[in-house]
């Protein structure tokens, strides 16, 4: 389960690893350069694909153009440039951005924004019409999310509460109720960032400043860990054609001396489970 390089931009925030499966390449984002990139392992090709305003998080749409969510709250389509804006701007969120984004089943986007020096993140729930309902205020860094296998509970992660959280989750209405704690990280383990959910069932949770990915099962006991030889691990995704691949993006590649010369990298791992694809947005 060692982890290898696949491609160094020095991200100084490498986030939002997502296999499409259309195109059989990861993109992942580096989110303060306004940065996105995309991989192709059955040619070994990568390459910068995006150069502009900051995405902190996108889905896949149902026709395969990208749904990316960016600062100020403004949420555009595209596939090699803008096709359309959903949402232009939201004005809570003028000095914020969204950080971490999930399709839901039926193609709603749950995504989630950073504090503010006024108030604390919020994650919204975008539904397939555009509009946009705060679901969770208060939040201290919204982070990964994930669905059990049944679709019946999501994962939720708040990285300065050092908490990832399960809610009930209504795939009728989108709803999400009944919020409990999955699992607290101790505070020597890094905080819990980006996750994803594996085939049977289990969560793997990156740790930013933890230099790991790690598993937990159903219950939130932990299972194991892979390690990585760069503190800020941001984030996990499973892909190619068999879900059998793990990609982890890295921060931290503007700070090498510090942070270590493969800080910022995309990883790949092999991590002995099948993942499942995530589902796509149908917004717009």
């Amino acid at each position: 389960m060692k982890p290898v390089m696949i491609a160094d931009y020095a991200c100084a925030t490498g986030e939002n690893p997502l296999w499409h499966p259309d195109e059989e390449r990861v993109y992942w984002t580096d989110i303060p350069t306004g940065r996105m990139f995309r991989y192709d392992p059955a040619t070994g090709h990568h390459e910068m694909c995006y150069q502009g305003p900051s995405v902190g998080g996108f889905t896949i749409q149902a026709d395969g153009k990208l749904l990316l969510f960016m600062a100020q709250g403004a949420i555009r389509v595209w596939h090699d440039g803008f096709h359309e804006t959903i949402v232009s701007e939201i004005p809570d969120e003028r000095n914020s951005r969204f950080n971490d984004v999930i399709a839901d089943p039926a193609g709603r986007v749950f995504c989630g924004t950073m504090p503010t020096p006024e108030r604390l993140g919020r994650l919204y729930r975008l539904d397939t019409d555009g509009s946009l309902e705060v679901v969770i205020e208060n939040v201290g860094t919204s982070n990964g999310m994930g669905f059990t296998p049944m679709l019946e509970h999501m994962y939720y992660t708040d990285t300065r509460k050092r908490t990832i959280y399960l809610f009930d989750y209504s795939g009728a209405t989108g709803e999400l109720s009944n919020q409990r704690v999955f699992t607290m990280v101790p505070s020597d383990e890094g905080g819990p960032d980006g996750l994803t959910v594996d085939s049977e069932g289990n969560v793997w949770s990156a740790r930013w400043g933890g230099s790991c990915v790690v598993r937990y099962d159903s219950d939130g006991s932990v299972i194991e860990r892979i390690d990585f030889p760069v503190p800020k691990v941001s984030c996990p995704t499973f892909g190619g054609p068999d879900y059998t691949d793990m990609y982890v993006t890295t921060a931290g590649g503007n700070n090498k001396v510090e942070e270590g010369q493969e800080a910022g990298a995309l990883f790949c791992v092999d991590p002995g489970v099948k993942g499942v694809p995530e589902f796509r947005s149908r917004v717009g």
